[in-house]
């Protein structure tokens, strides 16, 4: 409905424009913004309680809720009553944890004096009286709930479907009504008509008021936009941390801690929920290129570094633990994965080329491909256990990914082949020539049947694994969602980034895949046959080339990580409709 009014709007715009009635134009543009309904648009009238909130005005917040209450919530049936107080006391709670979180108790004090007389007899409220004298309410079993994230997605995420589902039934409403008016009208032609004459007879069904044919009622749905969408996006924040280009972002197994590494070398750890707070800094003295979550211990980082060195991290203890020398001809740790049962990683050595992390202009793309070892290494004795045989030559791992349990694991190489080894047997299973140039990212699908991958060519291709190189699926990608990134400024600055993070991420039932672009992380549903990916959702909010990307998945609510050029990372938490 929100789509409709904004036509509306603009086709007014329109009229007044080409008549010059410039003085009505003005008058309509201030009507506009200071219309309480934001022209039935959702996200707007979200956006208008959360300014309220953050700017602690508890009068505006509660003068507001109380329009839409006159104007639209009364008029609901009865029925809709508890659902519409519950969330008025979900909006009060959420704007009293606010003021807790960023320390305000001034304004959590001021609220119950305003509102102790009209809450006191509300059972609900009996306990949050003691809310202003508890000096760690996050941590009371009583309030600790309310101040998660999760609580905090569920309830926005509840006001947004309640807010769309009623703008959509009023939209039909409406439409119902029209339709009631104008059989009324003709009925009531016909039956001027009948008086007139006295010989024709009235209509069948003329004097009953008409149903709205189903027909009817499914065009204006999908007229308004009722068509689900697998996800909605709760939110997006920022985390600006870093002052050049991201070449790694990833979250650990549990969801709770991201790492993220940029082309100075410095890595960031943090964490995002309850809020977003930088929990260690690393700053290193030789270049890092890879990084990796250990899974057991989650709290452990594997750094891989240019000089040929593998540190292993404590990200609680803030201090390594132990640092190993790889090979002095294999200098740059390209690549790192853990295995999921934690006692084991594999790590990518590569010898030194002409391009590290950036392309320059102009220069030449190398005759062969780079030299490299890929090295099994024991996380407890910290001991290498064996290097992998490399057919048909030894060459540089860009990328690698373990199966759910560690039996397989899959990388893609630069010389444009793809290799499964049985990690049982510690063995090549199968390989194949993927892609033309080098393959930059590679991962399992969700059933593990095929793996996906994306290389120096610009193709994003889906492989089965039961016939070697067969290929399943293949799927087009602009040219900024697998690279080289071209970040252009000022003065005919530019700067080209190749791929050295994760291209793209699956969601926890892998239908669909984020990907990164020029603006923000992309969205497509996966689909088989021709149809190949439709695109589903645009996450938005950078200005510079998205260069990696991951995407963490827990119960409904899911988090979409997007780190571009200019060092900032976007992260966005999704709620995935459940059809």
């Amino acid at each position: 409905m929100g789509s409709a009014v904004e036509r509306t709007d603009d086709m007014v715009r329109e009229y007044l424009t080409f008549r010059g009635f410039t003085s009505t134009l003005k008058l309509l543009d201030a009507e506009i913004k200071a219309d309480k309904e934001k022209g039935f648009r959702v996200d707007k009238i979200i956006d208008q309680l959360h300014q309220f909130i953050q700017a602690y005005d508890l009068s505006a917040l509660k003068e507001y809720w109380g329009y839409l209450d006159r104007r639209l919530f009364c008029r609901l049936e009865d029925v809709y009553r508890p659902t519409v107080n519950k969330l008025r006391t979900s909006l009060f709670r959420y704007y009293l944890v606010h003021t807790v979180q960023s320390n305000r108790i001034e304004k959590t004090q001021e609220f119950f004096h305003k509102q102790g007389l009209e809450l006191q007899g509300h059972a609900e409220w009996r306990d949050w009286f003691i809310l202003p004298f508890i000096q760690s309410p996050e941590q009371n079993p009583v309030f600790s709930p309310y101040f998660t994230r999760q609580w905090a997605d569920t309830f926005l995420v509840s006001l947004h479907n309640f807010l769309s589902v009623l703008f959509q039934c009023m939209h039909i409403l409406f439409r119902t009504i029209s339709l009631q008016e104008e059989n009324e009208q003709l009925r009531q032609m016909v039956k001027c008509k009948g008086e007139s004459t006295d010989t024709e007879p009235q209509p069948e069904g003329a004097a009953d008021t008409p149903d709205v044919p189903s027909s009817q009622v499914q065009a204006v749905a999908e007229g308004a936009g009722l068509v689900e969408q697998p996800f909605i996006k709760l939110s997006q924040e920022e985390y600006g941390e870093h002052h050049s280009s991201i070449m790694h972002c990833r979250v650990d197994c549990s969801g709770r801690r991201v790492a993220s590494l940029d082309v100075d070398g410095v890595i960031k750890v943090w964490s995002f929920n309850p809020m977003m707070q930088t929990k260690a800094t690393i700053m290193s003295k030789s270049p890092l290129l890879s990084l990796e979550w250990a899974t057991k211990p989650d709290r452990l980082l594997l750094l891989g570094s240019g000089v040929g060195t593998v540190r292993l991290y404590d990200t609680e203890a803030k201090k390594n633990l132990y640092e190993l020398a790889v090979e002095e001809g294999y200098p740059r740790i390209l690549s790192l994965a853990c295995s999921p049962s934690g006692t084991s990683f594999v790590c990518s050595a590569a010898a030194h080329a002409a391009r590290s992390g950036s392309l320059l202009e102009g220069a030449n793309r190398p005759v062969a491909p780079v030299l490299g070892k890929l090295l099994l290494w024991d996380t407890k004795t910290v001991k290498q256990q064996l290097q992998f045989s490399l057919e048909p030559g030894p060459v540089a791992i860009n990328c690698t990914a373990f199966n759910h349990n560690g039996n397989l694991l899959v990388t893609g190489a630069a010389d444009g082949v793809i290799r499964l080894f049985d990690m049982q047997h510690y063995e090549s299973a199968m390989s194949w020539k993927a892609h033309d140039g080098e393959v930059y990212s590679v991962e399992f699908s969700y059933d593990e049947n095929t793996v996906f991958s994306i290389g120096e060519d610009g193709k994003f291709i889906q492989w089965n694994i039961h016939r070697s190189g067969v290929k399943q699926s293949e799927y087009s990608l602009p040219q900024d969602a697998t690279g080289p990134f071209v970040l252009s400024g000022y003065s005919g600055y530019r700067q080209v980034q190749v791929p050295r993070g994760r291209l793209f991420a699956f969601d926890s039932e892998g239908q669909h895949v984020l990907t990164c672009s020029s603006t923000g992380g992309l969205i497509y549903r996966l689909n088989e046959g021709e149809s190949g990916l439709e695109s589903i959702l645009s996450l938005g909010g950078h200005k510079a080339p998205v260069v990696t990307v991951d995407w963490c998945s827990a119960v409904d609510c899911g988090t979409c990580l997007t780190a571009s050029m200019d060092g900032k990372i976007k992260l966005s938490t999704l709620l995935a409709q459940k059809s």
